[in-house]
């Protein structure tokens, strides 16, 4: 019996101290080199609606994903910063087909995860997943996995 009230004592401490600050996701920002430009990729490839920067300062752009998170865009000088796919922003639509499609109206190369041209990765799940850059060269990554 002390066993069984000691096990419930830990897993109920364990649900309800993993969750003590009710996290939602707000924003992903990047720095870019031309805010105007990628904003223009941002709202044209991916669709994504701009919504003011609260002091309309210039080199900040920010957009709208799925009403209620974002993404930054932040224009710097000289920006340094390598690269790599494992660091990535990821959207998921049930429409991957369509986007696809989407970016090949618009030029746009995606790769696979190990990297081959206009390849989907399957994941172990199932889920389909494409990778490509924007123009500052940070990955996306587009997947059609349900939410």
């Amino acid at each position: 019996m002390k066993r069984a009230l000691l096990l419930f004592l830990i897993l109920k401490c364990f649900s309800v101290c993993s969750q003590e600050f009710n996290f939602q996701y707000d924003h992903y920002s990047v720095i870019v080199k031309d805010a105007d430009k990628s904003a223009e990729f941002y709202s044209s490839i991916l669709k994504l609606k701009e919504t003011p920067h609260p002091t309309l300062a210039k080199g900040f752009r920010w957009f709208i994903i799925n009403n209620n998170s974002q993404i930054h865009l932040i224009q710097k000088e000289n920006p340094e910063y390598k690269k790599h796919k494992s660091v990535h922003l990821c959207l998921a639509t049930q429409n991957l087909k369509d986007f696809l499609v989407h970016l090949k109206d618009h030029n746009i190369t995606y790769y696979d995860w190990p990297g081959t041209k206009n390849a989907i990765t399957v994941r172990a799940d199932g889920v389909q997943q494409i990778y490509f850059q924007d123009p500052d060269g940070y990955w996306i990554e587009i997947n059609d996995a349900k939410h």
